[in-house]
């Protein structure tokens, strides 16, 4: 317990995390790129910093939380930046969503001043922030990694070593990949059976007690019957997740045509509305077909 501990990124899935670090008895510093998300973080006993360097200087790790390449680049390797007032033999750990050529970039910039980083990509929405039950992908050297395992498993409870430097981004791709086709499948199938004069609300109980039952039909496939879209996960940040996969698709030169068609759904869904839960794709599906699946 004796680690002191800094946080950056205090969101939707940034502030519960530290809170949770704060109830399991560390002191948490943490930096606020946004100043309305510091007060209730400071009653709970958060302590603030002014710039990234000014944190990492008095703490020994540091978790990262937020939305793209370039804001992780900024706050790690920027003017005022965490590689400035780190030190050595501390641990950066980024539970951001970026690339993974991003992420091994940092991370080789970073081991050149002696700082060890660790890519920790999370899912499990909002509420598994709030619950310390997120799924955890790690990349990142293995002693690292047990280093901080008491950490991450404050925060989730699927915590698991990937591989190397950007390893955990490769699973995040792998999930994001899967949630955006499996999403798409349901809607289809909804539409499938209000077509053909079926109850999808009996449909769903049917198939969740089968082989296609999953905890995305669960969640989501109750949020498309309720048109029920406040996120969860943002459609735009799903895009931008998907992004990742294909531009790591086109670096490796392979074919994921499933992933190409989700991520257009993705794109026209954040172009009308880039802030409601990304299961809204059913709602571009309905228009297709002309149904609509909701009760």
């Amino acid at each position: 317990m004796s680690q002191t501990i800094g946080f950056i990124g205090l969101g939707l899935m940034g502030s519960p995390m530290t809170y949770n670090l704060i109830k399991a008895g560390y002191d948490v510093h943490v930096y606020a790129r946004r100043q309305v998300s510091l007060p209730p973080l400071l009653e709970a006993g958060a302590i603030p910093h002014r710039t990234p360097a000014e944190l990492a200087d008095v703490c020994d790790v540091v978790f990262i939380c937020v939305t793209d390449d370039q804001s992780v680049e900024q706050i790690i390797l920027g003017e005022k930046g965490l590689i400035h007032g780190a030190h050595a033999d501390s641990v950066i750990i980024d539970m951001s969503t970026i690339s993974p050529r991003a992420t091994r970039e940092i991370a080789h910039q970073l081991a050149k001043a002696h700082i060890h980083m660790l890519d920790a990509p999370i899912s499990g929405g909002p509420q598994g922030a709030i619950n310390g039950t997120l799924s955890i992908m790690v990349g990142g050297k293995p002693d690292i990694f047990q280093r901080a395992s008491t950490l991450l498993n404050v925060l989730g409870n699927n915590v698991v070593h990937v591989g190397d430097h950007g390893a955990g981004q490769i699973a995040k791709a792998c999930n994001q990949t899967i949630v955006a086709q499996t999403m798409s499948a349901i809607a289809e199938a909804f539409i499938l059976a209000r077509a053909a004069g079926v109850d999808p609300i009996r449909v769903r109980k049917a198939l969740l007690g089968g082989f296609a039952g999953s905890r995305i039909l669960e969640v989501h496939g109750q949020r498309m019957l309720d048109h029920h879209f406040a996120p969860g996960f943002k459609a735009s940040l799903h895009r931008k997740d998907m992004n990742i996969v294909q531009q790591t698709a086109a670096e490796l030169g392979i074919a994921l045509p499933g992933t190409a068609l989700s991520a257009q759904y993705l794109n026209a869904l954040a172009h009308r509305d880039g802030e409601i839960d990304s299961s809204a794709i059913c709602v571009l599906l309905e228009e297709l077909s002309g149904v609509d699946i909701s009760d």
